[in-house]
């Protein structure tokens, strides 16, 4: 994929009533030809801003975004037709919990997508057993971890086959070990060809999948380009981030 961000802005009203709160101040990033890029920075920096817009969930107060030479529709008619294009998976995984696995997994599918049920189980057969989730498939989500949670909203999001992956701290509700389970997922995905675009934490994981960095601070991008010159940057602000997380 190419992104190409241009002069993006995002303003929310103020919540102590004063005025607007400018989340995103004319943000702009330019990207090779890839298949992962990973936003990382401090928190409160809008990177899970930049994430919705460029996920279609919001429309950014002005500037552009354009994927593969096609700019990102501002209308809602349009943005609804853009999002059945592509996934998204957040923190909280969002999984309906009066349904099973399965059922959340079937829904978008049937309800959205068009699919008869039996066509949906047979396009879902194979990544349950994949990604070692077809046991779990009649659970509630209260009878899961949260690793399996996770898995199964990123399966849901992988099964309408979108263009690309819109991964929101996909491990930051969970322990070492659950996060384990996530990542490598994500790194499977990867090897597979997925594309995708991340928001994390994880800086090891970050430096292992992705194709570019991108650190976002104060809703600007300070720091961007190909993941090797990353971790070998200069800049001190961001060489003080990497010593934090790292080591963390």
């Amino acid at each position: 994929m190419n992104l190409v961000i241009r002069d993006l802005v995002q303003r929310f009203p103020d919540p102590n009533g004063r005025g607007w709160a400018t989340v995103l101040d004319a943000l702009s990033l330019t990207t090779g030809t890839i298949q992962s890029l990973v936003l990382v920075g401090p928190s409160g920096g809008g990177k899970s801003t930049l994430l919705r817009i460029l996920a279609g969930l919001d429309v950014p107060t002005a500037g552009t975004v354009t994927f593969d030479g096609a700019m990102l529709p501002r209308d809602e008619a349009s943005l609804v037709g853009y999002r059945r294009t592509v996934g998204t998976v957040f923190q909280a995984y969002n999984l309906f919990p009066h349904l099973t696995a399965m059922q959340n997994l079937l829904l978008p599918l049937v309800q959205v997508h068009g699919l008869t049920e039996a066509a949906a189980r047979e396009r879902l057969r194979d990544p349950l057993h994949r990604f070692g989730l077809a046991s779990h498939a009649e659970k509630r989500p209260a009878e899961l971890s949260g690793g399996q949670k996770q898995r199964i909203a990123i399966l849901r999001a992988l099964s309408v086959q979108p263009q690309r992956l819109f991964l929101d701290e996909p491990t930051s509700a969970l322990d070492p070990e659950m996060s384990g389970e996530v990542l490598d997922m994500i790194g499977e995905l990867k090897a597979g060809g997925t594309q995708f675009v991340l928001v994390t934490h994880e800086m090891g994981f970050a430096r292992r999948v992705a194709d570019e960095i991108a650190f976002i601070a104060e809703g600007t991008v300070t720091t961007h380009g190909p993941t090797a010159d990353f971790f070998a940057t200069r800049s001190p602000r961001v060489a003080a981030f990497l010593e934090r997380t790292l080591h963390a």
